[in-house]
């Protein structure tokens, strides 16, 4: 896909009102995408805060994910380096037990599109279950045994648990995730963010 022509995709994708219906607090698409992107980042939709601010990742989740990450904020919010397309784009709201999941109308509008427009994408990090669902349907097995078997999918995917502090007692129980996964992590980002325009690699998982 030409440059100019995923600038309007863009565009396109924050101008989307197909949703506005549902979304109790309005519309507000928050994605970061560019061609160059070596690095994708998969999560759920965002959150409150970052509704609110526009901004991926704008909370205390994303201070966890670029500490796992490895990644300084300069880095993570440089679009030619990092991709974050999220399974929905837009706020869904709070239910009993967390936030709703992304609405179903978004992934299927958007998705494939986007995806074809960033050729760069070395490493795809599938955040929770949502984007596993999609980007790992062949994996199967319930969420926690994907992720434990995160070495599976590298070089060109890792899954991994959401971020948020609703995951704390999770990550208690699995201390192997922060041990052995995140250093892992860590490493994968470090090759796809040095990887060369012409080295072998993973493409984007989709």
């Amino acid at each position: 896909m030409a440059r100019d022509r995923f600038t309007l995709l863009l565009k396109e994708v924050r101008a989307c009102q197909a949703c506005a219906p549902d979304l109790p607090h309005g519309v507000r698409p928050v994605l970061q995408a560019h061609p160059d992107a070596r690095v994708l980042l998969v999560g759920q939709a965002p959150g409150r805060k970052v509704h609110a601010s526009g901004v991926p990742f704008d909370d205390a989740s994303g201070e966890r994910l670029r500490a796992w990450l490895g990644v300084s904020r300069d880095v993570f919010y440089d679009p030619h380096q990092i991709a974050i397309v999220p399974m929905g784009f837009c706020y869904p709201g709070t239910g009993r037990s967390g936030d709703l999941p992304p609405r179903p109308a978004c992934a299927p509008l958007w998705r494939e599109r986007l995806l074809a427009g960033l050729p760069g994408i070395r490493l795809t990090v599938v955040i929770g279950q949502y984007a596993q669902r999609h980007h790992l349907p062949a994996a199967g097995a319930g969420f926690t045994e994907v992720v434990k078997a995160w070495a599976v999918h590298l070089p060109g995917a890792m899954p991994i648990p959401h971020p948020s502090p609703r995951n704390n007692a999770w990550l208690k129980r699995h201390p192997w995730f922060e041990q052995d996964a995140v250093p892992a992590l860590q490493a994968a980002v470090a090759r796809a963010l040095g990887a060369s325009e012409d080295s072998p690699g993973a493409r984007s998982v989709g």
